[in-house]
């Protein structure tokens, strides 16, 4: 029999926010973090924004020396998984920590780290890279030292799947957790990608946006839309077993209560244009939480500001939740905080957790003349304030062998 999954802790760092409480007051504010980028000179470069974390000092959230052993993406899933932890408020003292394990992934690991340690060889030679330098590059460094420095000596693992890290890191603590294998689980994704070699690889695949204003840059579902804007940052949640969380008295979010995970074995880059790949993964989450798609009252969307993704993933929903797709709200984060990419499902994630702990669903930013061929509601020029009940989150990734969707289906914590 599968057993009850709940969310007990939230922790993030946001180009708008580095800690939970900050960021969805951002949120409420209104607030795209949007601008020029200034971590390395973009004078050559077609694409001069981006959403970049502000503000953030390792120091101040972890230890002096561990921060000096963890590239950036480590540090801002380390600090996002002490906020959640001890949001969680779980004492390890009185755990098992072989029932305690962790899940954190990342897209693309340190490009930084390659890029300083080559530009190393071309200067100094290849005998003078940083002895470091491989466990500080891999993306399974973020889990890593989550689980060092909580004393989770449970499962440990990453998955990298581009876009979906976060929310196949997810989907597959929720399994661990549902069958079994643990009572505790850290799960999330962590990035930070822009590098000299993040933004021309993106800007050569022609994903991202142009324009360099940062108000309407990243513009999900408008018909003017050309591109996402990247972005950085982690979102790490901890998920418990619900007998588990209740006998310790622990505060309870919300429940997980269904996970859909599909391909759509269709091109490297572009999801199918019938949507069918993720109109599958939400009605499998759908049909695990017993939810009929009338009950669904809002989707946060993968919402990239691309052209395909926008128009394809709006069919996928209308394949989904049939006529019901007529009533749901629908948004974008990305119009605010640019597309994290293997951070994007755990930050999501929270957007999600927080919409249903105050009823309130932000509006997509950026977004003035919606596609005629994207006719949902997209919550464009105001935020909808009601009752959230029924939450779904979509993200899909690129892979060779075509997209990956993933979904989980959130619901209010009914005991």
């Amino acid at each position: 029999m599968k057993r009850r999954v709940v969310v007990t802790g939230l922790g993030a760092v946001t180009p708008i926010g580095n800690t939970v409480d900050v960021f969805w007051d951002e949120i409420k504010k209104e607030t795209v973090g949007i601008g020029p980028i200034t971590q390395f000179d973009v004078s050559d470069y077609k694409v001069k924004i981006a959403a970049q974390v502000k503000g953030f000092d390792a120091r101040e959230r972890l230890d002096f020396k561990s921060a000096k052993r963890m590239e950036l993406f480590t540090q801002y899933a380390a600090a996002a998984a002490k906020e959640a932890f001890e949001d969680a408020g779980i004492d390890m003292e009185k755990e098992d920590p072989y029932r305690a394990g962790v899940i954190v992934g990342s897209g693309v690991g340190s490009l930084k780290c390659v890029e300083d340690n080559y530009e190393t060889i071309l200067k100094k030679g290849p005998n003078r890279v940083h002895p470091l330098m491989v466990p500080l590059m891999i993306s399974n460094m973020a889990a890593g030292n989550i689980s060092i420095r909580l004393g989770l000596r449970g499962k440990c693992t990453n998955v990298a799947t581009a876009c979906a890290s976060g929310s196949h890191c997810i989907g597959d603590a929720f399994r661990a957790i549902q069958y079994g294998d643990a009572d505790i689980m850290v799960a999330g994704g962590a990035e930070s990608a822009i590098s000299p070699t993040g933004l021309a690889g993106f800007t050569a695949l022609t994903a991202l946006s142009t324009s360099e204003d940062p108000t309407c840059a990243s513009r999900p579902f408008d018909k003017d839309r050309d591109g996402f804007v990247l972005g950085e940052g982690a979102g790490i949640i901890v998920l418990e077993e619900l007998e588990h969380a209740k006998a310790r008295g622990a505060k309870i979010y919300a429940e997980l209560a269904g996970y859909g995970a599909t391909a759509d074995a269709w091109h490297i880059t572009s999801p199918a244009e019938d949507g069918e790949g993720a109109a599958m993964a939400m009605k499998l989450a759908m049909r695990e939480a017993g939810v009929r798609a009338e009950q669904i009252d809002y989707i946060n969307a993968h919402g990239t500001s691309t052209h395909h993704n926008d128009l394809f993933e709006t069919r996928a929903i209308r394949s989904a939740l049939g006529s019901a797709a007529d009533q749901v709200v629908v948004n974008s984060t990305k119009s605010m905080i640019g597309h994290l990419l293997g951070a994007a499902g755990g930050v999501e994630f929270i957007v999600c957790v927080k919409s249903i702990q105050d009823g309130y669903i932000h509006q997509t930013m950026g977004t003035k003349n919606v596609d005629p061929e994207c006719d949902l509601n997209y919550a464009v020029g105001s935020p909808v304030k009601k009752d959230v009940n029924y939450v779904s989150l979509t993200i899909s990734r690129l892979q060779p062998s075509g997209r990956l969707y993933s979904l989980w289906l959130l619901s209010v914590f009914i005991s």
